[in-house]
């Protein structure tokens, strides 16, 4: 472990988190017995017993694997799949509440999927771009996925209007390649010109590595955009290599190949039965645990990465 210094890293997650209950429960149980859950897992390590408390969070065991590199990484809670605007709000009083932890002067971002659009607006209309050192994005649909397009067009409207209800699902709609041009439009001068390093990670895999329950996003996607991960094209989480505001700043965005052929559940650490292909491989042990470490020490490498271009 390195005992170089940087800032703290914010883990932002993306649209309808699907490990929202495990995470309610795990608030709602320190809420009612205060820090007795913090004393038995210090208790337990004491004793030599490691407990991985983020291996069902939605970035599957990846905060514990920088923590154990030395960094200061921090996971974020906003909106279940609330709208652009208020998934921004939410991001902002999170990365605030940090730096008042921390004492730290900035904090860099590593965002999923939505959680990049999400820390895209906080820094361009929220004013936070100076506590913001870099943004790392990684499946964030930059450019939109034509699978919002396909699924509203096909009865999704009428699902969020239902069951808007009782849950606010309008973050789908800005997801559209329509909302995401307009976005885009709407904050390329402040991001041109703010001192943010933003970079992109794409990930993708064949149709047959694919989670199941993705496949069919998978199929549109190929049709309308090419490769993807199952809910991204290529394309749209790459963005683009440069920004251009019309008052003549340009902003470079540094892209990137994420180095593990990933599906978009895949790229928050979390493996699936489709990793597996052929006898010989299932029964290979420790296929899962190997695949999931592969995918933390990418993250590992990109906050290593930042610590290096920001040391403190």
């Amino acid at each position: 472990m390195s005992a170089r210094r940087t800032y703290p890293i914010a883990l932002a997650h993306g649209i309808a988190r699907f490990d929202f209950l495990t995470e309610s429960f795990n608030l709602k149980s320190r809420s009612l017995f205060g820090d007795v859950y913090d004393k038995v897992l210090l208790y337990l390590a004491n004793s030599g017993v490691t407990v991985v408390q983020d291996s069902l969070h939605y970035f599957r065991g990846i905060q514990s694997f920088l923590k154990a590199d030395g960094f200061d990484a921090r996971h974020t809670r906003v909106g279940f799949a609330t709208s652009l605007a208020n998934r921004a709000g939410d991001l902002r009083a999170q990365v605030d509440q940090i730096l008042q932890e921390t004492k730290a002067g900035k904090v860099h971002i590593i965002a999923h999927s939505m959680g990049g659009l999400d820390a895209r607006a906080m820094i361009a209309r929220l004013d936070m771009a100076d506590k913001i050192a870099s943004l790392t994005t990684i499946g964030t649909p930059h450019f939109g996925t034509s699978y919002a397009d396909w699924q509203l067009k096909n009865g999704g409207s009428n699902v969020i209007e239902l069951v808007g209800k009782a849950i606010d699902l309008n973050g789908f709609a800005d997801l559209t390649r329509e909302a995401c041009q307009k976005f885009n439009d709407s904050v390329r001068e402040s991001e041109a010109a703010n001192g943010v390093y933003y970079q992109t990670y794409a990930a993708s895999e064949a149709r047959e590595a694919i989670l199941v329950f993705l496949q069919l996003a998978w199929d549109i996607i190929k049709k309308e955009e090419g490769d993807n991960d199952g809910l991204v094209s290529l394309t749209s989480q790459a963005w683009q290599a440069e920004i251009a505001g019309a008052g003549g700043k340009r902003k470079k965005i540094v892209q990137k190949k994420f180095p593990v052929a990933a599906d978009h559940l895949n790229e928050v650490g979390w493996w699936d039965l489709n990793e597996l292909h052929g006898a010989k491989t299932l029964l290979s042990l420790g296929a899962r645990e190997r695949y999931e470490n592969s995918v933390r020490e990418v993250y590992r490498d990109i906050a290593r990465d930042l610590r290096d271009r920001y040391p403190l």
